[in-house]
């Protein structure tokens, strides 16, 4: 089997969730000033280890999280098993500096896996390529490492390969330690960091072997896009705080899987004085942008150093939850249609059922164009309603359909949504 279809295989379920939650969390929410904050402040690990010395996520309730990741409509999770600054929430044989090695006393990972589990959702891991923390991760000169602009560490010397091999030992505790893990989530690749500086080949062998179905995303490396990818090109495309214009295709014309990771406000871990966060619509359009894309959402949550979600999202992620169980069928199973992008909005498609996805309001009747004489019923999904196909346009657009909306205002303000189901010719 080639690579592509092994991929189509192993992708077939992540592109029916279309729906996921990312979790940004470490030693970096008790500073607040967002998961970066190590680096761009070039703050030693001596000054770091304070944070180490602190955390205790007294609040700590994977539990609480699975269940409002559920109650949104969410399928799946990542979380950071360890970021940039190497501290590991998981209890790894390989270092110290680790959760258990904290007030926190546990393995903070596995609660989480054991929770999302127990309410049927999809459980993936984050794990950084880079590490900040590991004597022989090159510090001096760096682009990303807080020392890069430090003149003590200009001449100081790094086992790389050691580096390496302790890289590929964490990744084979998790993937060995947790039982099955859906999605390997890597970040990320720079300059001549990339594929085999990582082993990439070696790497991807070894997680295959031990979960042959998981997948991964493409930032160890390599083009996802060529015809047939180096092994360690990833399993599906991640842009980052953007959808893309178009589906993603290879250099054949092929779909390619991707999800696009995106925060609710600036930063991706807790930033407690960043407010400003997205509305229910920002959210609920970006994920109908994505699905009539091909293409899945992961939304961000930093939760705060005691282990709590924001205040501030709860109410968001209730509204998009509500939004999802009246309209969930266009998204959770559907794609891309094979019509025109609508002005006012966008249309997800699964079998013969259209599902036009209305932004905004507009004129008083809505053109579906080149959908005359393939529709067989209009119904609004979440109540099944019946829509009206306008006729008397017929003449000057003899390709479109019209239908009508009852009233001056969207039926819903957040994302009107209408099955269409086609004829079957």
């Amino acid at each position: 089997m080639s690579f592509y279809e092994e991929r189509r295989r192993r992708t077939a379920e992540f592109c029916k969730d279309r729906f996921g939650m990312f979790i940004h969390w470490g030693l970096y929410a008790i500073p607040a000033r967002g998961e970066w904050v190590k680096s761009r402040e070039e703050i030693s690990s001596e000054d770091y280890r304070q944070y180490f010395e602190e955390f205790n996520p007294v609040k700590y309730d994977p539990k609480k999280w699975a269940k409002t990741a559920k109650d949104t409509g969410m399928k799946y999770a990542v979380m950071t098993a360890k970021h940039h600054d190497g501290f590991c929430l998981f209890d790894s044989q390989y270092t110290d500096y680790k959760a258990t090695n904290t007030k926190a006393g546990r393995d903070l990972i596995k609660e989480y896996v054991d929770a999302f589990r127990n309410e049927g959702l999809k459980v993936g891991f984050y794990y950084s390529l880079i590490d900040w923390h590991h004597p022989d991760y090159p510090h001096y000169g760096d682009a990303t490492h807080p020392m890069r602009n430090n003149e003590k560490f200009k001449d100081a010397k790094h086992d790389f390969q050691n580096y390496i091999e302790y890289l590929h030992s964490q990744v084979r505790e998790l993937l060995t330690n947790y039982g099955k893990i859906d999605i390997i989530w890597f970040d990320f690749s720079y300059h001549d960091m990339t594929g085999e500086k990582w082993e990439a080949t070696k790497l991807v062998k070894m997680i295959r072997s031990i979960q042959p179905d998981i997948i991964i995303d493409n930032r160890l490396g390599g083009d996802p896009l060529e015809a047939e990818p180096a092994i360690y090109s990833g399993d599906f495309v991640s842009p980052e705080q953007i959808i893309p214009v178009k589906k993603i295709t290879d250099k054949l014309g092929r779909p390619v899987p991707w999800e696009s990771c995106v925060t609710l406000n600036n930063h991706w871990g807790y930033g407690y004085l960043d407010k400003d966060y997205m509305t229910a619509q920002n959210v609920i359009h970006m994920l109908a942008d994505a699905v009539s894309k091909d293409g899945n959402l992961l939304v961000n949550v930093g939760p705060n150093p005691k282990g709590e979600f924001p205040k501030e999202i709860l109410p968001l992620f209730k509204e998009i939850g509500e939004w999802l169980e009246d309209n969930g069928e266009s998204i959770y199973g559907c794609g891309s249609a094979e019509f025109p992008q609508p002005h006012w909005g966008r249309y997800t498609k699964k079998g013969n059922l259209i599902y036009a996805h209305i932004f905004e309001r507009g004129c008083a009747q809505f053109m579906l164009e080149g959908l005359e004489g393939k529709i067989k019923k209009v119904r609004l999904l979440s109540d099944g309603a019946e829509i009206k196909i306008w006729k008397k346009f017929r003449a000057d657009y003899p390709d479109d359909s019209f239908i009508e909306l009852a009233t001056s205002v969207l039926y819903d303000s957040l994302d009107t949504v209408l099955e269409i189901e086609l004829l079957l010719i």
